[in-house]
């Protein structure tokens, strides 16, 4: 994969760079803040090499790479200049969402970014229990120490990696952010915490009373602080004389927002995130079983609509305050695991060579935390796994819920984070949660081997004898015929040498291994999309097929040569107009495959897409039948 011209090709079509207000990335999406979701080409993206979907979801506009997400989104901003810090000097939009997307937006782009400090310092936590309980280290070695001190210190910090993605995500200035992260964890300051707790003497800033409260590994004080302070700056801004600006902006924006922390936000967010606490232990001492089952057997849904980071904060937050989260985690470990056994199912049931490849490698993934190959590759796609998922992971959510099990240090939920459940000086938290996970495994596995079959696809002999129906006007909105573009064979898209076509993931249809280079319209309508490399062409027809002529693979690299387009975006076209002429040979000696799938890319609007396969076909011959 280019990731250079993959970064270029999403800018492009996500409205470019000046469209674009903040962008962060997890473990297999590009998040996108944009200005205006109108700009962004959907269609072309999703139909973009390297990209397995689009979904916008909690106010982000949400490209679906997968474990190439890192280096993707490096390139993007490695061809960017003002996307990084997230800031923009021009005007707010007006933002019309619902105030629920507008939060899980907010909580996406502030823990996002700190995931990785937070997961590395919970691992070494995990080995540094793990020395212990069997005897290799001594909690009074030197050597414990040092490691120790090394993994709290993301969590002891976790105020000030908060006030720099706050910072980002509220765009206020970064350093002064992390300035009064600083305040709130000065060691004078948490001496003088020290001593009026045990002297009872209150602490006092001009008169004004400090509550006595530390603030290390506290996550809502520092976000309402700089929320706060995104609206001081800018009034800061506009009060300092011109001359000294400079010097005056940043005095006046600590000098309030430092006061305001340390005498009201700072004790107000303290107590938000007590109550927080104290409520799931309240949870837990009367249903801990409920919210472990609902989690694991919901994550998917969450995870597929991209709202499963709303959730994250509650477990880190759960780990700040009472030391271990009982809740969150153990939930979406059982989830995790449960959607990696489905689709190590399919891999193993399957008969199809395609589907076995696929299933495989995506369920060995998910094992590991990271689900969204194989839920959308696989189990969201053949529903049948999902179910067996959904069914799998709430047993074992219900078994960690009753049993207590504890998390202590994060990390993506997962076989690889298992450690992270090492706490209390003990192993049990580790058994029962491995225990957990087996359960997910096992009951997930054998229901989708159970229920799971092979999509049928019908033999060329079958569709031979099925009479296809000739449309009339009055019912052209419950089925539509699409007619070969091409003169070559027809084959099934399991054949095409790209998993983004031949595991259906752009949609159902066909390919055609092409004799001839020319391609015609297959049916009536408008051109949707072109692209700089004319290699490929979009098409809606007057009832809403949407299709995507790909003439061959990876063919976008060749920057147009050997192609030339006959039509131009928005053009209304009739069914046989000209739309590419090919090089067909040019193109096939350069090393490139020729093979050209023909997608529906909105399949799931319909009932069913019928195509036939290993066959003969001439421009006009009917390929798909389309039906609602």
């Amino acid at each position: 994969m280019n990731y250079s011209d993959l970064a270029k090709e999403i800018l492009e079509n996500i409205g470019g760079e000046e469209n674009v207000q903040n962008l962060t990335h997890c473990a297999t999406r590009l998040r996108f803040n944009l200005k205006d979701d109108k700009k962004a080409k959907t269609e072309e993206i999703k139909n973009t090499a390297g990209v397995m979907g689009v979904t916008q979801s909690g106010g982000q506009y949400q490209v679906i790479i997968g474990s190439d997400v890192g280096s993707v989104h490096k390139e993007i901003m490695k061809q960017t200049t003002s996307i990084e810090s997230g800031d923009s000097n021009s005007q707010e939009e007006e933002d019309d969402r619902k105030a629920v997307a507008k939060v899980i937006d907010v909580i996406t782009g502030i823990f996002t970014p700190i995931l990785p400090a937070i997961t590395a310092s919970g691992m070494l936590k995990a080995v540094l229990s793990l020395l212990v309980v069997f005897n290799v280290l001594s909690s009074e070695s030197q050597s414990y120490q040092v490691i120790n001190f090394m993994a709290d210190s993301a969590f002891y910090f976790l105020p000030i990696l908060l006030a720099i993605s706050s910072a980002n995500k509220f765009r206020t200035n970064t350093y002064l952010a992390a300035m009064v992260g600083g305040v709130l964890l000065h060691p004078a300051f948490v001496q003088m915490v020290n001593t009026s707790n045990e002297t009872g003497e209150a602490i006092r800033l001009f008169g004004l009373p400090i509550t006595a409260v530390s603030y290390s590994s506290t996550v809502v004080p520092i976000i309402l602080t700089v929320w706060f302070m995104s609206y001081v700056e800018p009034i800061a801004d506009r009060i300092s004389p011109k001359a000294i600006k400079f010097f005056s902006k940043p005095l006046i924006t600590i000098a309030v927002v430092g006061t305001v922390a340390l005498t009201i936000l700072g004790p107000v967010g303290f107590y938000i995130s007590d109550l927080i606490s104290t409520g799931v232990l309240a949870l837990e001492s009367y249903s801990s079983w409920l919210v472990p089952t609902l989690l694991g057997a919901l994550t998917p849904l969450l995870v597929a609509t991209g709202t499963h980071y709303g959730i994250v904060p509650i477990g880190i937050n759960n780990r700040m305050a009472n030391g271990y989260d009982s809740i969150v985690y153990p939930g979406m470990l059982a989830s995790n695991v449960a959607q990696g056994a489905a689709a190590l199912a399919v891999g193993i049931k399957s008969k199809n060579a395609k589907i076995k490849q696929l299933a495989s490698s995506a369920g060995l993934t998910a094992l590991f935390g990271i689900t969204e190959p194989a839920l959308y590759g696989v189990n969201l796609r053949y529903k049948t796994p999902l179910y067996a998922a959904m069914i799998g992971g709430g047993v074992s959510g219900l078994f960690m819920g009753i049993v207590g099990v504890r998390n202590f240090s994060g990390g993506s939920p997962g076989l690889l984070t298992l450690p992270s459940y090492i706490g209390d000086d003990t192993l049990r938290h580790l058994t029962m949660a491995s225990i957990g996970a087996a359960i997910a495994i096992v009951v997930t596995f054998v229901i989708t081997l159970i229920i799971y079959k092979d999509p049928v696809e019908e033999t060329v002999e079958e569709r031979a004898t099925e009479p296809v129906k000739e449309l009339k006007t009055s019912d052209a909105v419950n089925s539509e015929t699409v007619v070969s573009p091409m003169v070559g064979t027809a084959v099934s898209l399991s054949e095409v040498p790209d998993e983004m076509f031949s595991a259906e993931i752009l949609g159902k249809g066909v390919a055609i291994q092409p004799t001839e280079g020319i391609v015609v319209a297959p049916i009536s309508g408008t051109v949707t999309a072109t692209f700089d490399s004319q290699h490929a062409v979009g098409i809606t027809s007057d009832n809403g097929v949407e299709l995507l002529i790909h003439v061959g693979i990876d063919t976008v690299q060749l920057n147009g040569e050997g192609y030339r387009y006959a039509i131009e975006k928005d053009q209304r076209i009739e069914a046989g107009d000209t739309l590419i002429e090919f090089d067909l040979e040019a193109i096939a000696a350069k090393g490139y495959a020729t093979i050209t799938p023909v997608v529906v890319t909105n399949s799931n609007d319909y009932g069913d897409i019928i195509s036939v396969n290993q066959t003969e076909v001439s421009l006009g011959d009917k390929i798909i039948q389309v039906i609602k």
